[in-house]
């Protein structure tokens, strides 16, 4: 392993045709747009090796890299953007490393060196800060990820790997209150599979069911667990928390339910705000008794792209319960501000999650 301190060497190989000029930072499509380069690593006989920044472009793949054909993929998504003091910063990477760490276990990938993510992580944004917008609200969204590279057809656990990380500058995100309809036929997750794991697959799974909801008018789904449909467990691909009598209730992380960043930081952050928080098992009859009952008074998702994403209707069975509206939410709206206000360095970072590149 190597030690905290070392320094890796990174083959830095510098675009000669930059498109930074190209950049509109008040008009940026969302995921179209890519930074000038990109981190590469190759994991080959038996150790990860050739670390590099090159030019963003395609990459040469075998037909039989087994990624294709056997899904052994993953990824994080995370973001850099500016603070109030002019610098860039990263909100808790170490716990994207980590989390990223434990899909490998699951999904039978190496594990690599911290040093080797962080190292590659800054250098690369760095080398393209002038892709990270300075428009208010806007970020550069970053996607590390790995995936089986070797060209082999059986069906085991490849020898070769790519890690690779790129970017891309996104606007501001706004969102609008979402219409969810809990979902009690298709299954994002069983117990014992891959659920707490960030693969490709998990999310092509859920393309299908989330498709027929949005044909009903639905934004989303509300996933519930597997098994009996009676446990509320995702909201899409976010985490959910709900306000009952005034606490915040979120189903615990598991391995059916990823353990979201925003999610955990949410939770710490309530509690030291001096909410009252659990983290237990909802049912899907507690939220709708809580409705009926007015005591439920916020739902929303929490993750990477909106921090909270507010639900204004549930659907359950082909009827719509409109929730409280969103200005009446003092919960939600308070730790959104204090979240906000914690990474743009506008109060202190009493927790330690920023980090400056």
């Amino acid at each position: 392993m190597l030690s905290t301190d070392t320094n890796i060497y990174i083959d830095v190989q510098p675009t000669q045709n930059s498109r930074i000029d190209t950049l509109d930072e008040n008009n940026i499509p969302f995921g179209r747009v890519f930074s000038d380069h990109m981190f590469i690593a190759d994991y080959k006989n038996g150790a990860w090796t050739d670390f590099k920044i090159v030019p963003y472009g395609n990459l040469s793949l075998s037909p039989a890299a087994s990624t294709l054909h056997y899904s052994q993929t993953i990824f994080e998504g995370m973001k850099a953007f500016y603070n109030t003091k002019d610098e860039i910063v990263l909100f808790r990477p170490e716990e994207n490393y980590e989390r990223l760490m434990r899909s490998c276990e699951r999904m039978c990938i190496p594990t690599m060196d911290k040093e080797i993510f962080m190292q590659g992580l800054k250098k690369l944004i760095d080398i393209d800060r002038k892709w990270v917008p300075k428009v208010e609200g806007s970020s550069l969204y970053i996607r590390p990820f790995i995936f089986a590279s070797e060209g082999f057809l059986g069906v085991r656990p490849a020898e070769e790997y790519k890690f690779i990380i790129f970017t891309c500058p996104v606007g501001a995100y706004y969102t609008q209150p979402v219409r969810v309809k809990i979902e009690r036929e298709f299954v994002r997750a069983a117990s014992g599979g891959v659920g707490n794991a960030k693969t490709g697959g998990n999310y092509a799974a859920a393309l299908y069911p989330a498709k027929l909801a949005q044909e009903q008018g639905y934004h989303q789904l509300i996933w519930t667990d597997a098994k009996e449909h009676k446990f509320i467990e995702e909201s899409g691909t976010m985490n959910i928390m709900f306000v009952i009598d005034g606490k915040i209730v979120t189903p615990p992380a598991g391995d059916t339910i990823l353990k979201g960043i925003t999610r955990k930081s949410l939770v710490v952050l309530a509690k030291d705000l001096g909410y009252e928080v659990e983290e237990r098992p909802i049912t899907v009859d507690e939220v709708m008794e809580a409705i009926k009952n007015e005591s439920l008074t916020e739902a929303f998702g929490v993750g990477t792209a909106a921090v909270i994403s507010q639900i204004a209707a549930i659907g359950l069975d082909g009827t719509d319960y409109e929730l409280p509206a969103v200005e009446t939410r003092k919960i939600s709206n308070h730790l959104l501000k204090e979240l906000k206000a914690l990474r743009s360095a506008e109060i202190e970072d009493r927790f330690g999650w920023m980090e400056k590149v």
